[in-house]
């Protein structure tokens, strides 16, 4: 009777108005609200997301974005929302953990959604193919950073450089003219090259000798002779040469801080260094070049991060609809123009001039031949094995081989332990 009542009430109020020559009913549908996932790595950039979010609704009334921000844990919080069905609508997923997520079923496949117009050819294919899984694309790819060679001009011109080294052995030989003891008292005040010891950033190493990360069916394969020649590599530079350090070594948190603190006169860091170093490091002057050649191959790693739509969502058209504004050219333009990111699609990139930036060139003509950041559908335990073994090579704590093997045998137990549990 109730809602009898009610609405009776609303159509003798709609009857009623349809006399009045000055007022109208509006048949505007109530606006749907999207929940977007995702991190944030400074306040400049969720600054400009959150004008971008603002631009979508200007030019979708009928759709509100609610954003959230999720830096703590953040791979965690999406596995547990999925599971309690209280995911994002669409959520950022890197393509290190998308593997993973492409296979457990969680994710709309995109390809249904994509129309001629949105010319997906545009994309840089080495970053979309990290988002397909059996014939689908399940993330468009946002933006991205290859690994470059950041030098220090001023050092440079000390030691009496005058080009970037092409090749690594060239790096080695400038390593040690770069690695300065200025009071002669045994104390390094410059090493020549800063070190990573992380499978993210020795990865290119490996492969250059045709070495794997993994192999066909996930596990962890990086203990063969042709992954460790390319290991090697690290481990005679900073033991044999003393011509290269850890961040640890010299005080300092990052790559991109000990370089610019002067610590170390080379390192090898992403486009994400960039606006770092003008901003925190003013004086400093400093340029780059694509990686040196590894047994005569080019090569480097690219980082990645897609938008995704949650399998679960209830409103997937709303849902299609931002994520082809954030990735289509206007938005990614609009979200790469700064220059803190690099667009994925070909023709920003273009219209933003970043293959004519000094600074930039190198790390955008990397992407033609980069290797994805990908290991597999755990990476977790590969990654965690290695870094932690790694390390303790490069220290001397133990032969290279053995921490390696170790790595990889604790790694594909790890992998062998997680499969059949989820299988059982």
């Amino acid at each position: 009777m109730l809602w009898a009542a009610l609405f009776g009430s609303i159509a003798l109020f709609v009857i009623g108005c349809q006399n009045l020559p000055f007022m109208s009913v509006s048949s505007a549908p109530t606006a749907v609200t999207i929940k977007l996932g995702g991190w944030t790595a400074s306040p400049a950039e969720q600054k400009l997301l959150k004008e971008l979010l603002q631009d979508f609704e200007a030019n979708h009334p009928n759709i509100k974005v609610r954003h959230e921000v999720i830096n703590d844990q953040y791979m965690d919080v999406i596995k547990t929302r999925l599971v309690g069905e209280a995911a994002p609508d669409v959520f950022y997923l890197d393509a290190l953990e998308a593997p993973f997520f492409m296979s457990q079923n969680v994710l709309e496949p995109l390809d249904a959604y994509i129309t001629p117009d949105f010319e997906v050819a545009d994309f840089e294919e080495t970053l979309l193919s990290s988002f397909k899984y059996s014939k689908h694309i399940y993330g468009l790819p946002k933006d991205y950073s290859t690994l470059a060679l950041f030098y220090n001009k001023k050092a440079f011109a000390a030691a009496g450089l005058t080009i970037p080294p092409s090749t690594w052995n060239e790096l080695r030989a400038y390593s040690k003219k770069l690695t300065v003891d200025r009071n002669r008292d045994g104390r390094i005040d410059q090493y020549g090259f800063g070190e990573i010891p992380e499978l993210a950033r020795q990865a290119y190493k490996i492969k250059a000798f045709g070495g794997q990360l993994v192999n066909q069916n996930g596990y962890a394969a990086f203990a063969s002779d042709a992954s460790l020649r390319g290991l090697q590599l690290a481990i005679d530079q900073y033991q044999k040469d003393r011509s290269s350090s850890q961040k640890s070594d010299v005080g300092t948190n990052s790559g991109s801080e000990m370089f610019g603190q002067g610590k170390v006169a080379m390192v090898i860091e992403g486009n994400w260094a960039i606006p770092y170093l003008t901003e925190t490091f003013a004086n400093l002057e400093f340029a780059t070049a694509e990686l040196p050649t590894i047994n005569d191959n080019k090569n480097t790693m690219v980082f990645t991060v897609a938008y995704v739509m949650n399998k679960q969502t209830q409103h997937k058209a709303e849902a299609w609809e931002l994520i082809s504004y954030l990735t289509g050219k206007q938005g990614m333009t609009k979200w790469t123009k700064t220059g803190f990111a690099l667009p994925s699609r070909k023709s920003v990139a273009q219209k933003l001039g970043y293959d004519q930036d000094p600074v930039r060139t190198a790390l955008v003509a990397g992407v033609n031949y980069a290797i994805p950041w990908q290991v597999g559908e755990y990476p977790a335990a590969i990654v965690n094995n290695f870094d932690n073994q790694f390390v303790s090579a490069l220290l001397g704590q133990q032969p290279l081989q053995q921490a390696m093997q170790r790595a990889q045998d604790e790694a594909n137990e790890l992998i062998k332990a997680i499969s059949q549990r989820t299988s059982a």
